[in-house]
């Protein structure tokens, strides 16, 4: 793929170097208090705790040659898995070296190894773990998900002459403001990538803007994902086994810090409707708030049951499902629980978090109801929008009360769920574009 020309960098390499400079030293001063950070995540999720020597470029080396992409979390990694398809597809030879930043993002990225590919942990950006992790595995490309632009690697890699590459590449409007802050440091790392596939045309202007020098608009990989199929027949098994009468289910999907104690307010409140109680289910995005969910759940007065409590069973026990609020503390099983909810809410969309990825309640069937923040995921949200598999409302508690109107009309839900399939169905496509964006570009063996 080559290396960028050093045209498209703005003057003044000097204010780089300087900059860089900065950068790196404060990384090395916080690199005790990043450890820490890490072994109390660990508490919660061991694999933190797990092959540190990687997080400074250090650890066991693989073969030269493999397809280095790195993914930093689980939406990432599950999002790499059909680009990574229809790479291997085109190229039955390739190798991969998979790289995450966090624990999901790691356990996930094991289902897509197969022999021969390796995986570790990013390491910090500082000079000297980034030339150790790459003269240890000497990768022939790079490709990073989304918004992984890292200052100290990208410097690395221009020396070496590695072309890295961004895909799925996203840059909201937010993120390219502050990005303003720091033109000095990242518009040189953002002018070395080699190319950006970027999900939208904005995307792809703010992206030039930063100072990639050449982007591709190939729409979103997470169109391509296909929902697991036993997973979301389990969960709408389960809502047909529901004892009667049928209590509808509100989901709230991928719920962030603050969210949860608003929608439990707002849940008490809510005003009263015809036919059964609805049945309240909170997923949070992150697994080590699991327990303080629960005690927010208790504290706020609401029974409680949790789905690690009938794991291995077929069916949730009877007592479950008298409960007033379940919460969702598992991992990997969101097709389960979009398959039971009849309506859900979208997590980090009700805060200024920007909102979380709406379009696998959407391939599930899902209705969906997102509040005002869903800026990383914009123009998704601006389509499902106009195609009515969603619809948007300013507040938590209007979306309850919302979603208490519309759990009563199970004809409505219905017609917004048939909407939700074809939207989901009528974006896919960008796996293609980008493998064969790619393909063409990867040294060739």
């Amino acid at each position: 793929m080559g290396t960028p020309p050093s045209s498209v960098r703005p003057p003044g390499a000097w204010a780089e170097r300087l900059a860089r400079w900065g950068y790196a030293t404060a990384l090395r001063l916080a690199t005790p208090l990043y450890f820490l950070k890490l072994w109390r995540r660990g508490g919660a999720e061991p694999l933190y705790r797990a092959h540190w020597a990687e997080r400074l470029g250090c650890g066991e080396r693989t073969a030269p040659g493999a397809l280095w992409l790195h993914a930093v979390s689980m939406g990432e990694t599950r999002a790499a898995a059909p680009l990574i398809a229809a790479l291997r597809a085109r190229r039955p030879d390739l190798r991969l070296l998979l790289t995450h930043s966090t624990a999901t993002g790691r356990e996930t990225g094991r289902e897509l190894l197969r022999e021969g590919d390796a995986q570790r942990w990013l390491p910090l950006d500082t000079p000297g773990a980034v030339r150790r992790f790459l003269d240890r595995h000497q990768p022939i490309a790079g490709v990073l998900m989304e918004t992984e632009i890292w200052p100290s690697l990208m410097a690395e890699a221009e020396r070496r002459r590695l072309p890295v590459v961004l895909a799925n590449a996203r840059l909201s409007a937010k993120s390219a403001r502050q990005g303003q802050r720091l033109r000095a440091l990242l518009h040189p790392a953002a002018a070395r990538l080699a190319l950006a596939l970027a999900q939208t045309a904005d995307d792809a202007r703010r992206l030039r803007e930063a100072g990639v020098g050449e982007v591709q608009v190939c729409g979103n990989l997470k169109y391509d994902l296909q929902p697991d199929e036993a997973l979301l027949a389990r969960g709408q098994a389960w809502a047909a086994a529901q004892p009667q009468p049928r209590r509808p289910v509100l989901l709230m999907a991928v719920s962030r810090e603050g969210e949860e104690a608003a929608l439990l307010s707002a849940w008490r409140q809510r005003p009263e409707a015809g036919g059964a109680r609805p049945l309240l289910l909170i997923v949070p995005r992150h697994p080590q708030r699991f327990d303080e969910v629960a005690t927010l759940v208790r504290d706020a007065g609401f029974s409680l049951a949790r789905r690690s409590s009938w794991v291995g069973q077929d069916l949730p026990p009877p007592e479950a499902w008298s409960a007033e609020v379940w919460l969702g503390d598992t991992l990997r099983e969101m097709p389960l629980y979009y398959g039971l909810a009849d309506l859900a809410l979208l997590g980090g969309s009700f805060e200024p978090l920007g909102g979380q990825n709406l379009i696998e309640a959407a391939a599930c069937g899902c209705p969906l109801l997102m509040g005002p923040h869903t800026f990383n995921f914009s123009e998704a949200a601006a389509l499902a929008e106009q195609a009515g598999a969603a619809r948007r409302v300013p507040s938590l508690a209007e979306a309850v009360t919302m979603a208490t109107g519309l759990l009563a009309e199970p004809g409505a839900l219905a017609q917004q769920a048939a909407r939700a399939r074809d939207f989901a169905a009528e974006h896919r496509g960008a796996a293609e574009r980008m493998a064969q964006a790619l393909a063409g570009r990867l040294p060739q063996r």
